[in-house]
């Protein structure tokens, strides 16, 4: 082969390999809640960054300052399990370590629209979500000022990819009923008359596999189901779980355990929704439900302490942060 055609394959080569994430490179994430360093009542929102730089955030909640959020930077994909008040947003901080961390500040109110509508349009990402709820959202993002393309359909079964990450839908045991306060006109009047939600289609869960190899699973909001062993576990093998612990509508300390333990059976996991001011000075806080899940639990449990960057390498394993 002649001297400069090898050189020119070899530098190709070489370009490729540069453009490919670092073998052993680590999934970074990054809980953004409304207290700096600790894991507080309303904290849902977290920022899951592939080693190739794609970059989602999941459940943006109450706890997100709006599109503008300086936390945020660039946001390629929003999850949303659901749209229960504190998932989708119909309020957000307006800064951080506001009122205190059972308590929070959450006085921006974002309804008719939502906190996660608003940082869809503006961050301009793809919005993943399942049910009926990409015919509601495409309607809603187009009038907000985006493109009805950015919401696109994800519903159990299939997946999706985005940059590095690949998605799945993952069945989920809550409702998913959305407040009139999201809506306007007789509609709105009608159903809050009647004591009534608009059911815009079923919950959902999610499974993420980033381009390391590290599969996650996100819970949402559910209680104990079967498809966390079969799906999750079985078919998807999550070596890395972020989970509800708060009790009343979702698994509580010791039934999160069980998913945990005996159902998905992750390396890791992290605690969130815990309905709580867990922590102090970023340290569990005794009798609290988060001790109570981390006690009950085989594997090491994460705190999702705002602001604070984890790193998980490929089997799920914390690496820097923790």
């Amino acid at each position: 082969m002649h001297r400069s055609v090898l050189f020119l394959a070899m530098t190709c080569g070489l370009l490729g390999l540069a453009a490919q994430p670092a073998a052993g490179a680590n999934v970074k994430i990054t809980p953004l809640g409304s207290h700096d360093g600790e894991f507080c009542n309303r904290d849902r929102a977290m920022i899951f960054e592939d080693p190739d730089g794609t970059r989602v955030l999941y459940d943006a909640g109450q706890t997100v300052m709006g599109p503008n959020d300086p936390r945020l930077g660039k946001i390629d994909v929003v999850l949303l399990s659901h749209v229960h008040n504190d998932h989708i947003g119909d309020r957000h901080i307006k800064t951080l370590n506001a009122a205190t961390c059972a308590k929070p500040d959450t006085s921006e109110i974002d309804t008719p629209s939502s906190n996660t509508e608003k940082i869809v349009v503006a961050k301009k990402a793809k919005f993943l979500v399942g049910g009926e709820m990409p015919i509601f959202f495409g309607k809603r993002i187009l009038a907000a000022g985006g493109d009805a393309s950015q919401v696109q359909m994800l519903r159990f079964g299939a997946d999706s990819k985005i940059g590095g990450v690949t998605f799945w839908s993952v069945p989920a045991a809550h409702s998913n009923g959305l407040d009139p306060h999201f809506l306007t006109g007789q509609i709105a009047k009608d159903l809050q008359d009647n004591g009534l939600t608009a059911y815009i289609g079923p919950p959902n869960g999610y499974v993420l596999r980033f381009s390391n190899g590290l599969t996650v699973y996100l819970s949402g909001d559910t209680g104990v189901i079967s498809e966390q062993a079969s799906v999750v576990r079985d078919e998807l093998h999550a070596k890395l779980a972020v989970m509800n612990i708060g009790g009343g509508a979702t698994t509580g300390p010791e039934e999160a355990a069980y998913v945990i333990n005996d159902l998905v059976t992750p390396n890791g996991v992290i605690a969130s929704h815990a309905n709580e001011a867990a922590t102090q000075d970023g340290k569990i806080l005794p009798n609290s439900k988060t001790a109570a899940f981390k006690a009950a639990t085989h594997v090491p449990v994460y705190l999702s302490l705002s602001g604070r960057t984890m790193e998980f390498d490929t089997e799920g394993r914390c690496a820097a942060g923790c």
